[in-house]
């Protein structure tokens, strides 16, 4: 991620006292490929592109985006909205797993169009309202999007109530400020569904936790969130990419709806597994 990120700077160094927003153009092409949308259970739905996960919750009282992916994915979300048989407008709250351009892209846009809410947890309201220029990494970079003022603040544990449905948001910080995760409940006509949309803890900083003077509780947040999700308990877990939790192994455009696909605990606790062995290496060099 912070090669990437690195290659976007250099890439964008021309433009930056050009434009106030900076999206990198070379990013990977699957944030941008369009993806065939589906139900993934009860009132969830995936509406992202190929990568960058967007997930509609449909309900009795008009409907929930959370993640807007990059800038250019809104036609894509709108039209897999669209496929799926709801409509673009009845979007009444949106939500987001992280402050980064590759998830809120179109926030700004989106907001202007639906007139949706926007809740945010707190450790990341002012880098959306900033347009990602007080972000502790990308910030640095010039990696900006348009800026957009969250109608609401969450807390850990703070409540997204619309229709019959009921979100919890869960602080987990360390990739962001305010990276988060939600769990739901659902239905189809066969079973219930406790539902998890986790933000996994990826480390993006090249140096030393302690070097991050900008954040200088970086450490102890992801300690802390590794910690708070391996005790979560779920059904059905899926998250902010695609490539996360292997979306494309399990499902294919036009595979039947089959919810059963999205229950590997295991596989999330081992993907757990993996981000704490990265985060200890990079904590053993202090």
């Amino acid at each position: 991620m912070k090669k990437l990120i690195i290659l976007f700077a250099l890439a964008l160094t021309s433009q930056m006292n050009a434009q106030t927003v900076n999206e990198p153009k070379n990013h990977p092409k699957e944030w941008s490929q369009a993806y065939e949308p589906f139900r993934i259970a009860g009132n969830l739905y995936y509406v992202g592109t190929y990568d960058l996960a967007s997930y509609l919750i449909v309900t009795n009282k008009g409907n929930i985006l959370i993640n807007t992916g990059l800038a250019d994915s809104l036609p894509i979300i709108k039209n897999n909205i669209k496929k799926l048989g709801f409509k673009y407008q009845d979007i009444k709250i949106l939500l987001l797993t992280q402050a980064h351009y590759d998830h809120l892209g179109a926030m700004a846009e989106l907001k202007k169009e639906t007139g949706a809410k926007l809740y945010v947890d707190q450790g990341d309201a002012d880098v959306l309202k900033s347009g990602g220029k007080s972000d502790y990494e990308m910030g640095k970079y010039g990696v900006t999007f348009k800026p957009v003022n969250p109608d609401f603040i969450l807390k850990d544990k703070g409540l997204v109530t619309l229709g019959t449905t009921k979100l919890m948001m869960l602080h987990h910080p360390g990739h962001t400020k305010g990276s988060c995760s939600y769990i739901f409940e659902t239905k189809d006509d066969k079973r219930n569904y406790k539902v998890l949309i986790a933000n996994m803890p990826t480390i993006i900083v090249d140096k030393k936790f302690s070097e991050v003077t900008t954040y200088p509780t970086i450490a102890k947040d992801y300690e802390y969130t590794l910690n708070a999700m391996k005790k979560l308990d779920f059904d059905i877990w899926v998250a902010s990419h695609a490539s996360q939790f292997g979306l494309h192994e399990k499902h294919k455009p036009n595979d039947p709806y089959n919810p059963n696909a999205f229950m590997n605990k295991k596989e999330y606790l081992d993907e757990l597994d993996s981000l704490e062995k990265d985060y200890l290496e990079k904590k053993s060099d202090e």
